[in-house]
């Protein structure tokens, strides 16, 4: 098992890294080079692709294995990853589940259709503390339950 984060954005990088060295669980962020840094966390690694149209996404997919978890707030990576067996996470401290994702593209592509037709709609919530600690009982719960098995 092994995480991998879409990290071009995620702002849980510290607590997911922290969190898995705790577990013994390898950490890979895989961002965009236009997000490149000399300044790495140490004990990860981190994987560079081109930067384009869901070129992490692709990346992270090539990665990945039945039972990994993926970190990500793009409900179309969650999709990919829950299709392959994957353990998707949000970043505000919930699972993706085949159950919901549907609904999830759904409202998705209703809100961005709609945005091209000029209308405006909400964007995310800002991420509260509470979000943070949220997700970090939430990924502790998954790391403890996938040392079991």
């Amino acid at each position: 098992m092994k995480i991998l984060v879409d990290a071009d954005a995620c702002p849980v990088k510290d607590i997911t890294i922290k969190t898995a060295k705790m577990y013994s669980v390898p950490v890979y962020l895989v961002k965009s080079f236009s997000h490149y840094s000399s300044h790495e966390p140490v004990g990860v690694e981190t994987i560079y692709v081109d930067t384009g149209a869901d070129s992490v996404d692709y990346r992270i997919m090539q990665l990945a294995a039945k039972n990994d978890i993926i970190i990500t707030q793009d409900y179309g990576l969650a999709a990919l990853a829950l299709g392959k067996g994957c353990i998707a996470l949000h970043h505000k401290g919930f699972s993706y589940r085949l159950t919901t994702i549907d609904e999830m593209l759904n409202t998705r592509h209703a809100n961005a259709k709609a945005r091209r037709s000029g209308k405006r709609t909400k964007g995310p919530k800002p991420l509260t503390a509470k979000d943070k600690e949220k997700y970090q009982a939430l990924l502790e719960e998954v790391l403890g339950q996938n040392r079991i098995l």
